[in-house]
C-alpha cells in the first residue's frame, strides 16, 4: 500500500490530535490516553511543556488540571519513557518491565555517592512518615561538587523511583513528593501481574497504534521500554497482523514502514488538518522523533536549550509554528508572569513561505490565546512583526 506524503501528514496529525480545532468538550485523560504519554519538563518559558502539549489539543485546558489527575484522582503516574513523563494509570501493569530496565540502566550512575544504608534510610523514612520530598532530607554532597552531583538522599530517592518502589504522589510548585508505590497506585493496578511477553506485545502494539505507521526503530523508541531486538522479534511474530506500507517523504522519496490492518479505514477517517496556526512546544510528541519530522514535513528542528549561546542557530527556547499540515516558521517567545508580559524576541518564516497579512493575523491570535493560558494579557514585540 502506497501512502502519498499529503495523506501521511494527514494521518499523523490526526493521530496526534492536531488536525481538529482545539476546542469543544475537554477530556484531559482522553488526550493523554490517545498520545500514550505526555513528557514533563521543569522549564516554564511561557508554561511548562506538559501543560502546553495538552493545551495544544484543547485550549480549554488549564494548568491545575494535571495535578488534580495525579494527586486526587490517581488517574496518572509518573515514570521514564524516553524522558520523565506522565502515563495513564491503567498502563501501570504493562510498565513493570520498565522499572527493571531503568533500575539496571541507572545502577552505575547511582552507585557513586550513595550506600545501601542511605537507600534503606530513605525507604524507612517514607514508610514511617508518608510522602516526602527532597527538601525533607538534609544529606550533602561530599567532596568535589561535579556537574550533576546529587546528595545521597536525592540519589536514593531517584534510585527507588526508577525501580518502581516509590511513585510520585503529588507535586507542589513542581517539586516531586515520593511515597511507596503500594500506597499510591490503586490496588487493582498495583496487584495486576502481566507476563513479560504480554507486556512487550502490548507496548509494541500500542506504539504502532499511536504512530499509525512506523518503522521498527520508531516502534522501539516510542516508549523506549523494549529493546531493538524485542521490537524486531515482535514484528516477525505478528507479520500476519501488520500491513507493509510505502510512505512518500516531503522530498518525494519513498520508504517502507508497517501499519495495523485498519490503515485504510484510518486513512478514510482522518480529517484534513484545520487551517489554524499553532505554536508547538519543543517537547511535543508530534515533533519528538526528529528524522520522522524531517521525512514527513521537510522541517529540520533542533532543541538548542543545552547548546552554548554562541553556537545556537536559532535561540534558547524556540517554538515551531504549524499551520494546517505545514510548518511555516518558528518563534522565540518568553513570558514574564510577574509583569504580565509575553515578549516576542524573534520570528522566522520557513523557506518558500510568504508571511501574508492573513498568516500574521493567525499568529497574533495564537499568541493571544497562548498568553491567556499563562494568565497574561500584554504582548510585547522585541523584533519586527514581519519576518525576513
Amino acid at each position: 500500500m502506497k501512502i502519498a506524503n499529503k495523506d501521511a501528514r494527514r494521518l499523523w496529525l490526526a493521530g496526534q490530535g492536531l488536525a481538529q480545532n482545539p476546542t469543544g468538550a475537554l477530556d484531559v485523560m482522553g488526550i493523554i490516553r490517545s498520545l500514550g504519554f505526555v513528557q514533563l519538563d521543569t522549564i516554564r518559558n511561557v508554561t511548562r511543556a506538559h501543560h502546553h502539549i495538552l493545551w495544544s489539543r484543547n485550549q480549554n485546558y488549564r494548568e491545575p488540571m494535571l495535578g488534580k489527575l495525579l494527586k486526587k484522582e490517581r488517574a496518572i503516574f509518573e515514570h521514564f519513557t524516553h524522558d520523565a513523563s506522565v502515563l495513564p494509570m491503567e498502563f501501570y501493569p504493562y510498565w513493570r518491565r520498565q522499572f527493571g530496565r531503568m533500575e539496571h540502566a541507572t545502577a552505575k550512575w547511582f552507585a557513586k555517592g550513595v550506600s545501601d544504608e542511605d537507600v534503606e534510610e530513605v525507604r524507612q523514612r517514607i514508610r514511617a512518615d508518608g510522602a516526602l520530598s527532597t527538601k525533607d532530607f538534609d544529606s550533602k554532597v561530599e567532596g568535589e561538587k561535579e556537574m550533576w552531583a546529587r546528595p545521597p538522599h536525592k540519589r536514593a530517592l531517584d534510585m527507588l523511583w526508577y525501580a518502581g518502589e516509590l511513585t510520585t504522589c503529588h507535586r507542589e510548585n513542581f517539586i516531586k513528593y515520593y511515597d511507596l508505590s503500594e500506597r499510591v497506585v490503586p490496588a487493582h493496578h498495583y496487584e495486576h501481574e502481566v507476563h513479560d511477553d504480554a507486556q512487550i506485545d502490548w507496548l509494541c502494539r500500542a506504539a504502532l497504534d499511536r504512530l499509525t505507521f512506523a518503522t521498527q526503530g520508531e516502534i522501539q523508541r516510542f516508549w523506549d521500554a523494549v529493546s531493538a531486538k524485542e521490537a524486531k522479534d515482535w514484528i516477525a511474530a505478528n507479520s500476519a497482523d501488520l500491513v507493509p506500507v510505502e510512505l512518500q517523504a516531503a522530498d518525494g522519496s519513498w520508504a517502507t514502514a508497517f501499519a495495523h490492518t485498519d490503515i485504510e479505514a484510518r486513512l478514510d477517517a482522518a480529517p484534513k488538518a484545520t487551517s489554524r496556526l499553532r505554536i508547538i512546544n519543543p517537547f511535543d510528541p508530534a515533533i519528538r522523533e526528529r528524522p520522522r519530522l524531517k521525512r514527513l514535513f521537510g522541517f529540520e528542528y533542533v532543541n538548542e536549550m543545552f547548546v552554548p549561546a554562541k553556537d545556537r542557530q536559532w535561540g534558547y527556547y524556540v517554538y515551531p509554528l504549524l499551520e494546517g499540515d505545514r510548518f511555516v516558521g518558528r518563534t522565540e517567545i518568553k513570558a514574564d508572569r510577574a509583569k504580565g508580559i509575553l515578549s516576542v524576541h524573534k520570528l522566522w518564516r520557513e523557506p518558500g513561505v510568504k508571511w501574508t497579512r492573513a498568516r500574521a493575523g493567525k499568529f497574533d491570535a495564537e499568541l493571544t490565546r497562548f498568553a491567556r493560558l499563562a494568565g497574561i494579557r500584554q504582548i510585547e514585540w522585541l523584533c519586527q512583526q514581519t519576518p525576513d
